[in-house]
């Protein structure tokens, strides 16, 4: 008995070793994992050409504004990139790029002026980089994966739109703030030749023509833009309807 005793108990110890042993790469191989997803957020978080996460904001010491930290390094990248947009609760945290050899360069080149999707944000040199025009157009593919200007499609809603009424736009010396008056169905016209906006005649037309009669047009209740106003317009596409596209246009609060 005393023989077989010995056995069984050397046949158990054995076993609680193997089961130590898989237990111990078990966890280790997890926490290996978890090192990996981690690194992998982060590295997407972290890219200028592909934000997720709100704009992190650094204070510059030659200058009293906040900046994002993601538009310095994206100007490093790109001499091109003049500014920084960003709308709480959609994915649009971007760098915005005006240049290269004609204006729609960037409609297809990264911010690494690599060719093909998903492009840049980006706006046409008729536009002035710090914004002083009446109205700025500002430009961005409706991707798929929900990048670049897709998530403009959330102020289709009109929960969304009542409750998320800013767009922030940084250069490197200031922050501007946008209030959102309208996101409409518009037509695909080419905004900038089609109004001439140094003319008061024409910014009232551009104003009275985002009223577009369609169902998913949203309009801010109470809010007035006029002829005086400093606006943005961001375009992107619709899918489905190659001859519109979408629009989210705000108003400068902050002069």
């Amino acid at each position: 008995m005393r023989k077989e005793q010995k056995y069984i108990y050397s046949i158990l110890v054995f076993l609680f070793m193997i089961a130590g042993i898989a237990i111990f790469f078990q966890l280790t191989g997890e926490e290996e994992m978890e090192e990996l997803k981690d690194t992998t957020i982060q590295e997407i978080e972290t890219d200028p050409a592909f934000m997720q996460g709100p704009t992190e904001l650094i204070r510059l010491e030659e200058e009293p504004n906040l900046v994002p930290k993601e538009f310095l390094d994206s100007i490093e990248r790109n001499s091109d990139v003049y500014a920084w947009i960003d709308i709480p609760d959609t994915n649009v945290h971007y760098p915005i790029l005006q240049g290269g050899p004609d204006d729609a360069y960037y409609l297809n080149h990264t911010i690494d002026k690599e060719a093909g999707y998903p492009g840049s944000i980006y706006t046409e040199s008729i536009n002035a980089k710090d914004f002083s025009d009446y109205n700025t157009v500002i430009y961005g593919h409706n991707m798929k994966d929900g990048s670049m200007f897709k998530h403009l499609h959330k102020f289709e809603d009109k929960e969304f739109f009542d409750t998320h009424e800013y767009i922030t736009i940084y250069t490197e010396s200031e922050m501007k703030m946008y209030r959102i008056y309208a996101a409409v169905v518009y037509s695909d016209k080419h905004i900038m030749k089609k109004f001439d906006f140094t003319n008061i005649e024409d910014r009232k037309a551009y104003i009275q023509s985002l009223d577009t009669g369609e169902s998913v047009n949203q309009f801010r209740e109470g809010m007035i833009v006029d002829e005086e106003s400093r606006l943005v317009t961001l375009a992107t596409c619709i899918g489905g309807r190659p001859n519109n596209r979408w629009l989210v246009i705000g108003e400068l609060i902050e002069r």
